[in-house]
Order: C-alpha cells, then structure tokens, then sequence
C-alpha cells in the first residue's frame, strides 16, 4: 500500500495558522487604535503573537499602522534635536568666558617671553666671551 497523501492537511493547517495570525494583528492593531496610542511594529507584534518580519510582509497592515502612528505622533522625540535658543546662548557665554581666560594666558605667556628674551640679550652683552 503507497503511504498517505497528507500534503492537503498541511497545507489547509497552514492556511489556517496564516489566518490566525492575520486576525490577531488586526485585532491588535484595533485595540491600539480604541485606545488612541501610538503603536510600534513591534508593540503589534508581541500583542498578535506574530514576527516583526512576517508583519512587515503584510503591506496593507504595515499601511494601517503607518496610518495610526502619523494621527498620534511620538510623545518622546528620538534622534538628534536642534538645538535652543538658551541652550546656544549658553554656550556662546561659555564659549567667549573662554576665549577671555586664552587670550590672557597668552598675553602673560607673551610678556614673560619678552622678558625671557630681553635678559638672554643683557646677558648677550654683558658677556660677550660666552658662546652661548
């Protein structure tokens, strides 16, 4: 006797698993909507016990959720963000406080230079055997 052809039975199984899992990210997808937040793929995912891959192949879900996102936007912003008007004056404050204590470390390091200089010349002079 052959063995069994059972590939009907897989692939009704199949099927069926494909259709549950459809019906549970809709559902997902509708709770987030009556609740007015802001959904995630994978906030959707965890909830419809499904893939982040298998939901991103379903484009009229992924549209649907695109849609949800953009009525509620993200309360936290992500990523980098301009920057203020205070937090950029603060900064030029900072910034130019700086630039004072540089500009007069360099004006004392000029003048001890000078002075340096002027005495390896007096010395120049008043030794004038010394090779150094």
């Amino acid at each position: 006797m052959p063995p069994a052809n059972n590939t009907r039975y897989l692939v009704e199984a199949s099927r069926r698993r494909a259709a549950e899992a459809r019906d549970r990210a809709e559902q997902a997808i509708a709770a987030v909507a009556r609740a007015g937040t802001r959904p995630t793929m994978v906030e959707i995912a965890r909830t419809a016990g499904v893939s982040r891959s298998w939901l991103y192949t379903q484009t009229d879900l992924v549209t649907a959720i695109g849609h949800l996102q953009q009525r509620c936007p993200s309360p936290v912003r992500t990523g980098p963000q301009p920057a203020t008007i205070d937090s950029l004056q603060t900064r030029v404050e900072a910034l130019t406080h700086r630039n004072t204590q540089l500009r007069a470390e360099v004006r004392d390091l000029t003048h001890r230079l000078e002075a340096a200089h002027g005495e390896i010349r007096r010395l120049r002079i008043a030794n004038p055997e010394d090779p150094r």
